[in-house]
């Protein structure tokens, strides 16, 4: 289905790839992996055609249909969410319009109507409508948000919208980057299934380690050092210990060769000088000259240890709610809610968008006042907040190495180095001040500075946005050493697997405006089995 033969790709004075090759089979599913800026994305570019190799050549089947899901989608438009979803050509959606205000009418008699029924049918749209409409449905959307704009909904909801026209389009290769980027928990686990199902090709940037290993059969690394392509049999998992077992292969064949050239040059340094070994010698200089040298291999990244300050011991009870209520406006969020949470706790937030994760979150931050009830933090109780959005606790005339500095001054430079290059700030990045940073970079150095100085109420909203997964690997190594009480929203599930001991489901019922809060004392799994969302998405979206 595509091949890349000897791919060459130089950008910036940087070689990328190096007479890289690679193969896509029909109905394979695809990972392409490695550190960010090793040129995932600028290959991806390439095979769309949107950019060249510099040498080399990307070969698709000519019969092949590609669609691709970009990170982030255009402005949006007049187009409703169905309409995208459908992927309808201009004339069926004027086609689908005046069905539409016929049917408003009342007037099903009119020739016009008629006209437009058959033109449509004629176009396949009625078997387009119910397929978008089950996907847009799994996704997340209700049913009155079909017929709605999409510049009503926020850039995160287009994208599903998109992701659901490719879904509907069903191309034989599905390039997806970034596909959970926009997704809750329970649209992930609807994609996620929907997946396993999917006839044609797929080929993912991901940085969900459970996503990929639930789908993935092979992984494509680009490794920086050699510019290659380097194929992995298996998922994402697999691939960690197969690329560790190549490692320790290359490192061995680099030291038997170093023995081998030096037993050589032992014996050409010791007869140099004596004539009867002269040919010798001179057979084994010769043997060096030709020798094809083994580079000694980079041992791959791995997620960096440290230890941090454990924070202060708080009261059992660290923080309660009593009877709360919050309201937004005329909408009831929350009515009569009771939830303690003690200390060592490990909960995670679970529950469809809209359903009023962040809005708990924040209320336990005390950043939303309640209009009923009490909430109630334990005496020893110091919080944190840790949003992605939540960028004004920066000094912006400090650099990016004082302010995490600033947090803990028992902390050692080379170790505040070390973790934030950890986290995607690399040698000069650390000089920046942080009034340049970008919104990533900000989110990731308020997480720095929560891992160097803990509070022991720790509350955080989508905490592995913006990382890559040597990053994310390494922040669930902090918080799984991290002794105080741990409250946090995530759709990471290997993030959630590793460390949530509690889970708390929070639904909203069409008939009761107001969230329920369901607790389940066991880890995702035991969450999965009990409340039954490993069946169908009717139960995800319950």
């Amino acid at each position: 289905m595509l091949t890349i033969h000897k791919l060459t790709k130089t950008l910036g004075g940087r070689t990328l790839l190096r007479e890289a090759e690679m193969s896509i089979n029909w109905g394979e599913r695809v990972a392409l992996v490695g550190p960010n800026g090793a040129g995932k994305s600028t290959l991806f570019r390439m095979i769309l055609g949107e950019d060249s190799p510099d040498e080399g050549s990307i070969e698709r089947d000519e019969y092949a249909i590609t669609g691709y899901l970009p990170q982030e989608s255009g402005e949006p438009t007049d187009e409703t969410i169905i309409e995208i979803a459908m992927g309808i050509t201009p004339e069926m959606i004027g086609l689908l319009r005046t069905m539409r205000e016929y049917e408003a009418k009342g007037d099903h008699s009119h020739p016009d109507f008629a006209k437009a029924q058959d033109q449509f049918n004629h176009l396949n749209g009625y078997q387009l409508e119910p397929k978008a409409k089950k996907i847009l449905a799994g996704l997340g959307f209700k049913q009155e948000d079909f017929h709605k704009p999409a510049r009503e909904f926020s850039g995160g909801w287009v994208m599903r919208a998109h992701l659901a026209q490719l879904l509907v389009m069903e191309p034989d290769l599905l390039m997806l980057d970034e596909p959970t980027n926009h997704l809750d928990l329970l649209s992930l686990l609807w994609l996620q299934r929907y997946l396993l199902n999917y006839s044609g090709a797929i080929l993912m940037i991901s940085h969900d380690r459970d996503f990929m290993d639930s789908i993935i059969e092979t992984v494509i690394e680009i490794d920086p050092d050699a510019a290659k392509l380097i194929s992995y049999t298996g998922n994402y998992s697999s691939y960690l210990v197969q690329r560790e077992q190549r490692y320790e292969q290359q490192l061995q064949a680099y030291r038997n060769q170093n023995k081998e050239i030096e037993h050589i040059q032992e014996f050409i340094d010791r007869f140099r000088q004596v004539s009867s070994k002269a040919a010798q010698v001179q057979s084994r200089v010769k043997q060096l000259e030709k020798l094809e040298r083994i580079e000694k291999p980079r041992a791959p990244r791995k997620p960096f240890k440290f230890s941090f300050p454990q924070p202060a011991r708080s009261n059992q009870k660290v923080m309660e709610l009593i009877k709360a209520g919050q309201s937004y406006g005329s909408t009831r969020i929350y009515q009569n809610l009771d939830l303690t949470i003690e200390r060592g706790d490990k909960i995670v937030l679970v529950g469809p968008n809209g359903a009023g994760k962040s809005t708990l979150l924040k209320i336990l931050a005390g950043l939303i006042p309640i209009d009923s009830g009490k909430r109630e933090p334990g005496y020893a109780t110091k919080l944190g907040y840790y949003s992605q959005h939540r960028s004004e606790a920066l000094n912006e005339n400090n650099t990016v190495l004082e302010e995490v500095m600033g947090c803990c001054p028992t902390l050692r430079d080379e170790d505040a180095r070390s973790i934030l290059g950890t986290f995607l700030f690399r040698r000069a990045d650390v000089e920046k001040r942080c009034g340049v940073l970008s919104g990533g970079e900000k989110s990731r150095l308020n997480l720095v500075k929560f891992l160097v100085d803990p509070p022991n109420l720790l509350l955080m909203d989508e905490p592995t946005t913006h990382l890559d997964l040597l990053s994310i690997d390494s922040l669930v190594q902090a918080l799984k050493s991290y002794e105080g009480t741990l409250v946090f929203i995530s759709h990471d599930v290997h993030f959630i697997r590793t460390l949530a001991e509690t889970t708390l489901h929070i639904t909203r019922n069409p008939g009761d405006p107001a969230a329920t809060l369901t607790r389940y004392t066991g880890g995702y799994d035991y969450f999965l089995e009990k409340s039954g969302l490993n069946d169908d998405r009717s139960a995800v979206t319950a």
